[in-house]
């Protein structure tokens, strides 16, 4: 663009709440930064924009179409269901992620996740400042039975990035690792891994661990079938996507005892409703999405953020994920 773009951000709190600044996008044009756009003041506060920098503000495709100016499109994360990429595409509009700028930090949620799960080290620490190990007869005691992760079976759904760190790091604990993905990698890295299809994965996994894209085709393919072929000692991990869960069967299948526990950093609608039926599920646990959020991950992603207006702006486009469609 040969004009000073203008550029406009219509979710950018999460992003820097204070300790990330936006300088590196700002360089690039006219920025207009909001911390929150409700959905009634979406079209307003994007009419002008030549370029919008979202991240979970829904851009449909009738949203899209009263954008006459919009040019470009980057979100503010990898996941880009927020966006209806195919009516981006047939206008033109390029839109872009933000890959692997999180990786580590959600490896490490991930497996902080199934810790807590196996260790319960909440439970142990409330204990213990509640007077019970003063209180102790023995020098040691458990609320609950712990578990050794050392020759379990992680199966992990979806084999991109993150499940390849996923694999690195469970098979440092001494996990078989077992994984499901739609196509096969050729070359599938250093660690020693057997795909498998989903149904076995989930019947023969001691943990199940999601690391793959919400899409149309695979919403809430964790239902009450999958979740009764899994062992009932076994755990599923949820770092992707909410929307990959049937939320209402995971919630009973805990209350029955189908499967021993859950941890989640997602869920369907965020932030959580208060009728969530997981609240009140037993040994399920959560963080709130904040896998992503660690400040060198934010810098990361501020930083490619940037790198995908400048390539926008230069013509030549940076992890576009639409171009089927341009």
């Amino acid at each position: 663009m040969s004009i000073t773009p203008t550029i406009v951000i219509l979710d950018g709190y999460t992003i820097n709440p204070g300790d990330n600044p936006w300088s590196p996008v700002e360089v690039l044009g006219t920025c207009i930064i909001h911390d929150r756009t409700p959905p009634e003041l979406k079209l307003e506060r994007a009419r002008e924009a030549d370029i919008i920098l979202t991240s979970k503000c829904k851009l449909d495709a009738a949203t899209l179409e009263a954008l006459p100016k919009l040019k470009y499109i980057s979100m503010l994360a990898t996941g880009y269901n927020n966006v209806d990429v195919a009516a981006a595409g047939k206008r033109g509009i390029p839109v872009s992620n933000v890959p692997a700028y999180s990786t580590e930090s959600v490896v490490q949620t991930t497996f902080a996740l199934l810790l807590e799960l196996a260790t319960a080290v909440g439970i142990h620490d409330a204990a213990v400042k509640a007077g019970e190990w003063v209180r102790c007869p023995d020098h040691a005691f458990w609320k609950t039975s712990i578990l050794e992760l050392d020759g379990l079976t992680l199966g992990i759904v979806g084999y991109g990035t993150i499940g390849r760190a996923v694999a690195r790091v469970g098979a440092a604990f001494g996990m078989r690792i077992i994984a499901y993905s739609p196509r096969i990698p050729l070359d599938p890295g250093p660690t020693n891994v057997r795909f498998v299809s989903r149904e076995e994965l989930f019947a023969t996994a001691d943990v199940v661990t999601l690391n793959c894209p919400q899409t149309a085709d695979n919403e809430g393919f964790v239902d009450l079938r999958l979740l009764e072929a899994m062992k009932p000692s076994a755990f599923l991990i949820n770092v992707a996507r909410g929307g990959l869960v049937n939320e209402a069967d995971l919630a009973r299948a805990l209350q029955n005892k189908i499967i021993a526990g859950a941890g989640l950093d997602v869920v369907a609608y965020e932030p959580m409703r208060a009728d969530n039926p997981l609240l009140t599920a037993p040994n399920c646990i959560f963080t709130p999405h904040i896998a992503w959020a660690s400040l060198a991950a934010r810098k990361r992603l501020m930083t490619i953020v940037a790198a995908n207006v400048s390539s926008y702006l230069s013509g030549a486009p940076a992890n576009v994920v639409n171009t089927q469609y341009l």
